[in-house]
């Protein structure tokens, strides 16, 4: 028997923890991104819900690390009164998976989340999408 001191166990990223780093994401996007974002919610969970799980006909709720729900940004001036706001959906079980799987840093299975996600809200091309991640990632301090 050791005498050495127990240490406590490591958990996994909460999802404040998944929320905090995607925030602070949001905080790295262009200047005009964060204007429009303004009124996009930002929510984190463990899965998607068993609607989504149908409507996208995923075999697994790990087969989906975000979703973005609503109107494209050329809709929203169309948009009826009463209508639920915009949502970008971070779900941090898949995305803690991936992590586990790839070996990629955290933050930017997050950062690419949301930017893919952020994509869809202003009905960008993959290429677009993969520039701005670019410069996200390669700011100084980062990676």
């Amino acid at each position: 028997m050791t005498d050495a001191p127990m240490t406590a166990p490591t958990l996994p990223p909460g999802l404040l923890d998944i929320e905090r780093l995607a925030q602070a994401a949001v905080e790295r996007l262009p200047d005009q991104f964060r204007v429009w974002l303004a009124d996009v919610l930002l929510r984190v969970e463990d899965f998607p819900d068993e609607e989504v799980m149908a409507d996208m006909a995923l075999e697994t709720p790990f087969d989906i690390l975000g979703l973005y729900q609503g109107r494209a940004i050329d809709g929203h001036a169309l948009a009826p009164s009463g209508a639920l706001p915009d949502i970008i959906f971070l779900y941090r079980r898949p995305m803690l998976d991936y992590w586990a799987e790839t070996g990629e840093a955290l933050e930017d299975i997050v950062i690419h989340v949301l930017i893919h996600e952020v994509g869809h809200h202003f009905g960008l091309s993959d290429a677009d999408m993969e520039r701005i991640e670019a410069s996200v990632l390669d700011e100084p301090g980062n990676g």
